[in-house]
C-alpha cells in the first residue's frame, strides 16, 4: 500500500482579496490601503498545525517550519509580569506555576502562523488546554498571542507572550462563567446608565472623566470620616 502524501508545509501566502474603501487622513502613509497591500505582500502564512503536550516539545515544533534555532539565551516577555532571560528558566517557570494553579497537562496548539520575514518576526495564535490536577477545578481552554523575534543567524531572541491576565487566573479558580454573569447583568446595565446619562451631559471629556474617577473615593473617605 502506498503512504499518503505528507501535508506540505510551505508558507502559503495570504490571497489578495480587494480591500474596502475608508478616509485616509492627508500625509498618512501607514493606513493607506496601498501601505496594507504592500505589507502583506510581504507576509507569509503558516498553514502547519502544531499539537504537543509540554511547553518545551511545542517550542521546538514551532520554529522548525522556519528553520529557526533556539539558543540557550533568550529575552522572553510573560505579558509584561515576568521577564526572564534563558529557555531554561522558562520551563522550569511553566513547570512550577502550572502544578502552583492546579494545571496537571497542557496541550498546546498553534492558530493563524504568520511569518513577517521583513521584520524578522513570526507570530500566531497558541491555545492551550489545560487539565486539571482536582476534580473540583473545571479544565478549561484559553487563548495567547505569541510574537517571536530572529536574528540574521535565524536565532530567536525575543519571546513576547501577551494574554488577558485576569481572564487567565478565573479560570484556573474556576469561577470565570460567575464573573462573566455578574459583569453582564450588574456592571453592564450600571455601566450603560452611566454612559447614557454622562452622554446626554454633553462634557464628555478626559478631565471631567478624571473627575468622576476622584469623587467616588472623595465621597467615600468623606462619609467614612465625617458623616459616621
Amino acid at each position: 500500500t502506498k503512504e499518503p502524501p505528507r501535508q506540505s508545509i510551505k508558507l502559503q501566502p495570504y490571497s489578495k482579496y480587494p480591500l474596502g474603501s475608508w478616509d485616509v487622513p492627508p500625509n498618512s502613509t501607514a493606513s493607506s490601503p496601498q501601505s496594507i497591500l504592500e505589507k502583506h505582500d510581504k507576509i507569509d502564512a503558516q498553514k502547519y498545525l502544531v499539537g504537543q503536550v509540554g511547553l518545551e516539545n511545542f517550542i521546538r515544533n514551532v520554529v522548525k517550519p522556519l528553520k529557526l534555532q533556539l539558543p540557550d539565551s533568550v529575552k522572553f516577555n510573560m505579558n509584561g509580569c515576568g521577564r526572564m532571560q534563558s529557555w531554561e528558566d522558562v520551563y522550569l517557570a511553566e513547570q512550577v506555576y502550572t502544578r502552583c494553579l492546579g494545571i496537571s497537562k497542557r496541550i498546546y496548539q498553534t492558530h493563524s502562523y504568520t511569518h513577517e520575514p521583513n521584520k524578522r518576526m513570526v507570530y500566531f495564535i497558541l491555545e492551550e488546554h489545560n487539565e486539571r490536577s482536582t476534580r473540583i477545578l473545571p479544565a478549561f481552554d484559553f487563548y495567547v498571542l505569541v510574537f517571536c523575534h530572529y536574528d540574521e543567524a535565524r536565532n530567536v531572541t525575543n519571546v513576547d507572550v501577551q494574554y488577558d491576565q485576569l481572564s487567565f487566573f478565573l479560570h484556573c479558580m474556576g469561577v470565570a462563567q460567575w464573573h462573566a454573569c455578574f459583569m453582564e447583568w450588574v456592571v453592564t446595565p450600571v455601566a450603560i446608565c452611566w454612559a447614557k446619562a454622562f452622554h446626554a451631559t454633553g462634557l464628555v471629556n478626559p478631565f471631567t472623566f478624571f473627575i468622576q474617577l476622584m469623587a467616588l473615593p472623595l465621597a467615600l473617605v468623606y462619609w467614612f470620616w465625617w458623616c459616621r
